[in-house]
């Protein structure tokens, strides 16, 4: 399925994002929910929960980690046993049997953390011991400082590059259809590009073509895995989790001209947060594959995005929320329901499995 070739693309056409065939151009975003288990087991209300919102063109999942490492919240999946691998067969086949696609986001958190989130013994690294300023939530000790990482080996960052290569293969057993490299929001891939974060003096730090590698290295062995299938998610000039970089715009461009080798499906491109720096644009000049855009979307501006052709794809998170429906609802022009912040986090399954669709008979269709 290409794209067609005039005018009339718009967000219900359908697409291939590599070799990732998908019915429309809405991406539900992924979503840190905090519903597994406390060991990273994906649970029935996550089976329901995404099974719900398959009528998207492709679901990415919340960031699941590779190893319990990179784990930075409480109830937070894991990719790395066989206990998670099962459960999140359940979702896949959930979200293929009412048609949809879904990948997994690979997030390994690196300094975001806790010694009271992961198990007993279970270290904190970084590319360096630079403690991330700010604190987490833990559900047994309440909020805590983030801890200080110890740095990472040469050898050690292999290894890691290795655990992402491998969670992609356990996605692949678990049934996706490809995964997501989380390269933004200050966990471990932003952790070794930024210059404020990255103090190495070995082949992974110093210039801004040292600090990239790590990400194309984990990159590349996901894509021996999963060829035309891997997509890149970043955020030129993201500072979230305490990450800042002397030139964001030169390191992402670096980053997207050296994956240019590798069978990428894609790149999810957030909106930069600062007006100084165009994105979109960076995206579009330097990678060739297909672009999935995010943040601050509604229907009408990520219709007018897909028919300018700014991208290939429009993702949304905060709206699937409250609208297991929501392409319905966009496709016919109803009313979106609210979510309830209050319930973001938490547990259970209020706010998470009890938003109801809505009644779609006498709406009126986009065209």
């Amino acid at each position: 399925m290409n794209a067609p070739s005039d005018h009339t693309v718009s967000l219900f056409n359908p697409i291939s994002l590599g070799d990732i065939p998908i019915k429309n151009r809405i991406v539900m975003a992924p979503m840190t929910r905090n519903r597994a288990s406390s060991n990273g087991t994906p649970t029935a209300m996550m089976v329901k929960y995404y099974a719900e919102r398959a009528s998207a063109g492709l679901i990415v999942a919340e960031g699941t980690w590779p190893t319990v490492t990179g784990q930075a919240y409480c109830r937070q999946p894991g990719i790395e046993t066989s206990e998670h691998i099962e459960a999140w067969q359940k979702v896949t086949d959930a979200v293929h049997q009412q048609g949809g696609k879904i990948v997994l986001q690979i997030m390994h958190s690196g300094r975001i953390g806790s010694r009271y989130i992961k198990p007993k013994g279970t270290e904190t690294v970084a590319p360096s011991a630079i403690q991330s300023d700010g604190s987490v939530y833990t559900d047994s000790a309440g909020m805590q400082a983030f801890d200080v990482p110890r740095a990472l080996s040469t050898q050690e960052v292999k290894v890691v590059i290795e655990e992402h290569r491998q969670a992609a293969k356990n996605a692949k057993l678990a049934g996706f259809d490809g995964v997501e490299l989380h390269c933004t929001s200050g966990y471990l891939p932003m952790q070794f590009l930024c210059s404020s974060t990255n103090m190495r003096t070995d082949e992974y730090g110093g210039t801004t073509d040292n600090r990239i590698r790590f990400a194309v290295e984990c990159m590349q062995a996901m894509t021996e895995v999963f060829p035309n299938r891997v997509g890149l998610r970043i955020n030129p000039g993201n500072q979230y989790n305490d990450t800042q970089d002397s030139n964001p715009v030169e390191s992402h461009i670096k980053l997207l001209q050296a994956s240019r080798h590798l069978a990428l499906a894609y790149v999810h491109v957030m909106r930069a947060p600062t007006e100084e720096i165009d994105a979109f644009a960076l995206v579009k000049e330097h990678f060739s594959g297909a672009i999935i855009l995010n943040d601050g979307f509604d229907a009408a501006s990520a219709k007018s995005a897909i028919q300018n052709r700014v991208g290939d794809a429009v993702s949304f998170a905060r709206h699937f929320i409250a609208n297991p429906d929501f392409v319905t609802r966009t496709q016919n022009n109803h009313e979106l329901a609210k979510f309830d912040r209050g319930t973001l986090y938490t547990a259970g399954e209020k706010g998470y499995i009890d938003y109801p669709r809505a009644d779609h008979r006498k709406s009126s269709v986009i065209k």
